[in-house]
């Protein structure tokens, strides 16, 4: 498989929140689609992760996520079954949109990271590629 800088952006994309600053600080609101190209079902959140802990290592068969770090910084690996990249997150107003049948991991939690997850649907063990070689079987065939 070969890198690539960006996959597709149907599949991930950054999605930037409105922002507004004053004196007091700073307020970000997200709206379920109006920010997010989808109704917001589940929100989940990750903390406390050990630097060297790695995280994700699946994909999804119909769920979409919009992934944030609140605070801190890690790095996401994605991968469609055709080509991978990754991105570092590391602002709270800037999420990355992760499609339906796209790989990720998640490592590098830098200290004090805090990792929020919008997801598209209620949590569903039968969604999940657990298995990498499932997954590319699935994306071969073009089936979920």
């Amino acid at each position: 498989m070969k890198q690539e800088n960006q996959i597709l952006s149907q599949e991930v994309r950054f999605l930037e929140l409105p922002t507004f600053t004053d004196p007091r600080g700073n307020l970000t609101f997200i709206e379920g689609e109006q920010h997010v190209p989808f109704p917001i079902r589940r929100v989940y959140y990750l903390y406390e992760v050990p630097g060297e802990a790695k995280r994700g290592g699946h994909a999804h068969r119909d769920l979409e996520q919009v992934v944030f770090a609140l605070s801190g910084s890690f790095r996401m690996k994605i991968d469609n079954g055709h080509s991978k990249t990754e991105y570092w997150l590391n602002s709270p107003t800037k999420g990355l949109y992760i499609n339906r049948m796209i790989w990720r991991e998640m490592d590098n939690f830098s200290q004090g990271a805090v990792c929020m997850v919008l997801a598209s649907q209620y949590y569903t063990e039968s969604d999940y590629f657990r298995e990498y070689t499932d997954f590319i079987d699935a994306v071969e065939r073009g089936s979920k």
